[in-house]
């Protein structure tokens, strides 16, 4: 049997025992019906949250959707409010999306910009190897604490002036340098932020480097051998 008809028989199954547990005279209409349908037209691996499936039904009636869906194993609560489709392995089991995927798909979700701050912004730049549990990003959206599993993801409430950086690369040097501190800025540090820069449109480091604190300007000036008055 291939493999196209082997998930949607799967998905057939789930389907009808779902749907024996729906006390409405028309199951086509019910509104398990309709989260369940939504799902599973979309691919694994995607995030879900009651606001996904407003227009379907009261909120309550949608958040007992997905309670359910959670209860017949189709969906898997990481925190409150969130549900996640998850992707399959047939040795691993349920593979699951990381922190910063989770984060980012809250920020979309919410229609807010976020930046990795601290140890999450060292990571993303691969000054290092090490996992942070505590993911902090700045946000022009609504400040939160989720926690997922033994992680946390916090979003801060930032200033405009820290949000209005262009560069998705030189907005992660800013994060990464204020980290480590102007002590802590060493000579390797320097050339494996030089090679990253290279990548960047100087256009945003010239915008950029204005609203960044004096000392990390004149790093990014002495990485990018931008002149003064470009930085001025």
């Amino acid at each position: 049997m291939e493999l196209t008809n082997i998930r949607a028989e799967k998905i057939s199954q789930i389907f009808s025992k779902f749907v024996k547990k729906i006390t409405c005279k028309n199951c086509m209409k019910s509104v398990d019906y309709h989260v369940f349908n939504r799902i599973v037209k979309n691919k694994r691996g995607m995030l879900y949250f009651p606001s996904d499936f407003s227009g379907l039904g009261s909120d309550e009636s949608i958040r007992k959707s997905l309670s359910k869906l959670e209860k017949e194993k189709v969906l898997e609560r990481l925190a409150h409010g969130i549900y996640l489709y998850p992707k399959k392995h047939s040795t691993y089991g349920n593979l699951y999306p990381s922190t910063e995927e989770i984060a980012e798909q809250i920020a979309r979700r919410d229609h807010a910009r976020i930046i990795p701050t601290g140890s999450a912004a060292l990571h993303k730049l691969r000054l290092t190897t090490q996992v942070p549990m505590n993911m902090v990003y700045l946000t022009d959206g609504a400040p939160r604490k989720i926690k997922i599993g033994k992680q946390r993801i916090t979003f801060k409430s930032a200033v405009a002036k820290k949000m209005a950086t262009r560069g998705p690369i030189t907005t992660l040097v800013i994060q990464a340098l204020q980290e480590l501190g102007q002590k802590g800025v060493d000579g390797k540090v320097k050339e494996q932020l030089k090679s990253i820069l290279e990548n960047e449109d100087p256009k945003f480091i010239k915008h950029d480097a204005k609203l960044a604190p004096a000392w990390i300007t004149k790093i990014l000036k002495e990485l990018t051998e931008l002149k003064n008055d470009k930085l001025a």
